[in-house]
């Protein structure tokens, strides 16, 4: 059996709890090789981002020619990306290296509900990233954002996959975080059926980086050749146990624990 490999195309951040640094953690606690393109770096810890600092487009797409060269990997998932010609560049890698297992976690709204992608780049999202995912996975304001609905009912959310899907994502995932019901209920649709995945809902501010972790641990398992709902459950069960085994390290939204499945034996 070889080596499995994932790449991460994300943002730097240098409080470890989410971007890049968690893709990583959660690559090499599930197994596979993590390789990295850095589209940004920013200067954040667990009470907020204080910069970013753009990375060039044409240094991006060097990263991505380097892993196409030599690395081809085995699944990858995209983070932020901050503008619409960064979107478009990467999205024509993927296409021109036939990049395969792509998760597109499509980050967009921050923890205190600003925007981070301007319109331009929201339909970048829409028109040329989409169109690629194996999976892509929103959290519901992301999904509002996307589909330029309100999403406050299971059935609402439905509406929003259905209409991702037709965008061209082969599966959708809308995590439940942000939902109302008393469980955290992920709602999985692949084209054809529905699956409700709950969780009990967890007490804590310890949240940062839950949506790079659980996309990246879908990528990990995608590379390592399961399938897409597989990769789903896998990764839920994943972040859940990150989640309730918090670090509670800092003064705001602490990480999430990329070791927390070792502390109860769950293999993965």
């Amino acid at each position: 059996m070889g080596t499995y490999k994932a790449l991460t195309i994300a943002g730097s951040d240098s409080g470890g709890g989410a971007g890049i640094q968690a893709d990583i953690k959660t690559f090499q606690e599930l197994q596979v090789f993590g390789m990295t393109a850095i589209t940004a770096i920013t200067s954040q810890n667990t009470l907020g981002v204080q910069d970013v600092f753009p990375i060039p487009v044409e240094t991006i797409t060097s990263q991505l020619k380097s892993i196409a060269d030599d690395l081809t990997p085995d699944a990858l998932k995209t983070g932020m990306l901050f503008s619409s010609e960064l979107i478009e560049a990467v999205s024509e890698a993927i296409r021109m290296y036939s990049f395969r297992n792509l998760v597109v976690d499509p980050v967009m709204v921050a923890k205190g509900g600003a925007q981070l992608l301007q319109e331009e780049a929201v339909e970048a999202v829409k028109n040329h990233l989409i169109p690629l995912a194996t999976i892509i996975t929103p959290n519901i304001p992301e999904a509002e954002v996307l589909t330029g609905k309100n999403i406050k009912t299971i059935e609402d959310r439905k509406e929003a996959a259905k209409w991702l899907k037709d965008l061209g994502a082969e599966h959708v995932i809308i995590k439940g975080g942000h939902g109302l019901e008393e469980m955290a209920v992920d709602l999985y649709y692949d084209g054809t059926n529905f699956e409700l995945l709950s969780t009990p809902r967890l007490q804590t501010k310890n949240t940062h980086g839950t949506g790079c972790t659980f996309s990246a641990a879908i990528t990990a398992n995608l590379a390592k050749g399961k399938s897409v709902f597989a990769a789903v459950q896998d990764a839920k069960n994943y972040i859940q146990l990150a989640i309730q085994h918090d670090l509670k390290i800092g003064s705001g939204h602490g990480p999430t624990n990329h070791w927390a499945h070792r502390l109860e034996g769950v293999s993965l």
